[in-house]
């Protein structure tokens, strides 16, 4: 199974976001028998919250489940656990290197996986209230991070 965590500060917009727009491309391609996604925050103050209502309703308006995400905070082992770790910003990247060695974990901002993005660091909606803009980033990241997923593990849909 190829693990995929999405890691932003609280753990209540972006990431859950990201988690749940990953899994709902996997479910429409097949390759959630192949692949799953988790999402984490750095810091734990809202562990075991749902995400943020903001997140909530873009979700919705898309149609898209979050049936099962609750906030929780990344752990040492999360460093060897997941194959990939999607961060949304510099700032989360450089957090998650304080926590120990990755080892073989690949890790990235998710829009540096979306050459023609004019941001790079997905913003945090918690202080700017856009989800909506979130939304589109966050899908295009997911997006091409499937593709590349694919592309490097040679799976097919479905298969």
């Amino acid at each position: 199974m190829i693990r995929v965590l999405f890691l932003c500060l609280g753990n209540i917009c972006r990431s859950p976001m990201a988690e749940a727009v990953f899994r709902s491309m996997l479910e429409e391609s097949g390759l959630d028998k192949h692949i799953e996604a988790d999402s984490a925050g750095l810091g734990g103050w809202h562990v075991g919250e749902p995400p943020h209502q903001g997140t909530i309703d873009v979700l919705m308006k898309h149609s898209i489940r979050y049936d099962g995400i609750r906030s929780r905070q990344i752990g040492k082992s999360d460093l060897t656990d997941f194959d990939y770790i999607a961060a949304m910003d510099e700032d989360n990247v450089k957090g998650l290197s304080k926590l120990g060695t990755v080892g073989k974990t690949k890790v990235f901002r998710l829009l540096d996986l979306v050459e023609d993005s004019a941001v790079k660091d997905v913003p945090d909606p918690y202080y700017t209230g856009n989800f909506d803009e979130v939304y589109q980033l966050v899908a295009k990241g997911c997006a091409t991070l499937l593709q590349k997923i694919v592309a490097e593990h040679q799976l097919a849909n479905g298969q």
